[in-house]
């Protein structure tokens, strides 16, 4: 009799957790932000538990699975509201490398070893340093590489100046400018930040697209 009550147990939080993670969203396992990571580790093991003490009640490990979800959802959704409480829970981005150059600071900061960065060069083939342009640590921890063009050239990438009302300044340093030069620019053009959703800069030039826009599309 136990052990048909720890097959019906089974197979109940097997498609128990199924629903509360397709709840939660899609996402790559290796896009797993380190929230994600942990509420999923979190409802994997209370699942165990709970199959493992089969006699205790089952809800003891549904409600706080279901407390977790919410909590997830609720995140989520501050995180797309208010970008100071994205950056507080999932952090930023990393400029690792700059213009080959490694930013050991920052490095040292995210405790990514030199280690680790030469077996990710090595993985994407690189040689030498000075044929990258920029590296960057993504929140996930993958390390995105981006080489020089042919002959040495920058290449044309878009560079996030303002995402969701907020100024980058990581970007503004990267392309030797300031908060001033991008203040005169949107002043010139009679915008206000908190009202663009997106905008970059590539090729000298600087590209917007507004709240409004997305609404209307």
């Amino acid at each position: 009799m136990d052990l048909v009550f720890v097959i019906l147990r089974t197979g109940f939080f097997y498609l128990f957790v199924l629903v509360i993670l397709r709840l939660m969203g899609k996402r790559e396992i290796g896009q797993l932000s380190i929230q994600d990571l942990v509420v999923s580790l979190l409802i994997a093991e209370l699942a165990a538990i709970s199959i493992e003490n089969y006699k205790d009640s089952m809800l003891l490990t549904i409600i706080p699975i279901i407390l977790l979800l919410f909590f997830e959802i609720v995140s989520g959704y501050l995180s797309l509201k208010n970008s100071k409480f994205r950056n507080l829970i999932q952090g930023r981005p990393s400029l690792i490398i700059n213009r080959g150059v490694i930013n050991y600071k920052e490095m040292m900061k995210q405790r990514y070893s030199l280690d680790d960065l030469m077996i990710e060069l090595r993985n994407n083939n690189i040689k030498n340093l000075k044929d990258v342009e920029y590296a960057v640590l993504e929140n996930n921890g993958k390390l995105n590489i981006f080489k020089y063009s042919f002959l040495g050239l920058d290449n044309e990438n878009p560079f996030p100046l303002i995402l969701d009302g907020v100024i980058q300044k990581d970007t503004l340093d990267y392309i030797s400018k300031n908060e001033e030069w991008l203040n005169k620019y949107l002043n010139d053009n009679n915008l206000n930040k908190e009202e663009i959703f997106y905008a970059f800069y590539k090729n000298k030039k600087i590209y917007i697209i507004k709240r409004n826009e997305l609404l209307d599309d």
